[in-house]
């Protein structure tokens, strides 16, 4: 069995059961490092498999009747390997992504239609009209005003439904792989910027996404342009990255 180990984005390895048991034993590798071999779908940290012992004992592991022990150290070794490498996704990738997210919110912004006769629809847009050459702050609350009182309570309370379903979907799909839909089109997903593992629902969904849906919101469009001028360092992590201590991976 050959095992791959990596520390701060540096591989190893490959080692043999043996070796890495001895390093284990001898604290030159932690349980906080990553570690794969074959017959492993993705990178995980040492003490996953070991599940919190200075031992690791694969099932359906044979070990050799004679194995020369040596004494490697991990922070001395830096190898080329075949072991899975987790590649960083492109800005346009992660834009296109997110543009697809987007869209899927557009549905709310049209369903107050779907309420109005077709001289309130005429109204609505009279009024939005207005609201783009107001004149002042006083009479740009008049009209919007104006525009939340001609939208029926009905309307109202379907885009609030169809916000909190959305919601709660986009929370589902990235708790359970650490992709949204848009993600999930384009084939990317977070994952931790330290350890490359799956991200926990705080930080992946209320710091990364509510936060920021908040913040833009506020500010935009200059949170929005901070955030991606972020994302062409060399890790490439936009702001909410950096905030929630994540990272965007190809699939």
């Amino acid at each position: 069995m050959q095992i791959y180990l990596a520390r701060n984005n540096q591989q190893a390895g490959p080692y043999t059961l043996e070796q890495l048991n001895q390093m284990l034993a001898s604290q030159q590798v932690l349980l906080t490092d990553l570690a794969w071999h074959e017959g492993m779908t993705e990178w995980k940290a040492l003490g996953e498999l070991t599940q919190g012992k200075l031992v690791y004992t694969p099932t359906g592991y044979v070990p050799p009747a004679h194995t020369p022990i040596q004494n490697p150290a991990i922070s001395q070794m830096k190898v080329e390997s075949k072991a899975p490498q987790q590649e960083l996704a492109s800005i346009n990738i992660r834009a296109l992504a997110k543009i697809i997210d987007l869209l899927l919110w557009l549905p709310a912004a049209a369903i107050p239609s779907f309420f109005l006769n077709a001289d309130q629809v005429n109204e609505l847009s009279s009024i939005q009209q207005k609201m783009q050459t107001a004149d002042s702050s006083t009479q740009a609350m008049q009209l919007q005003h104006q525009l939340f009182t001609l939208i029926p309570v009905e309307a109202w309370q379907t885009m609030f439904a169809y916000i909190i379903i959305m919601l709660a979907i986009q929370a589902f799909f990235l708790a359970k792989s650490g992709q949204s839909i848009g993600k999930k089109l384009t084939r990317i997903k977070i994952v931790d910027a330290e350890n490359g593992e799956k991200v926990n629902l705080t930080r992946i969904f209320l710091l990364r996404s509510i936060v920021f849906i908040i913040l833009n919101m506020l500010f935009m469009p200059f949170i929005t342009i901070a955030d991606y001028l972020f994302a062409l360092g060399k890790n490439r992590q936009t702001l909410h990255d950096k905030l929630a201590k994540t990272t965007v991976i190809k699939q």
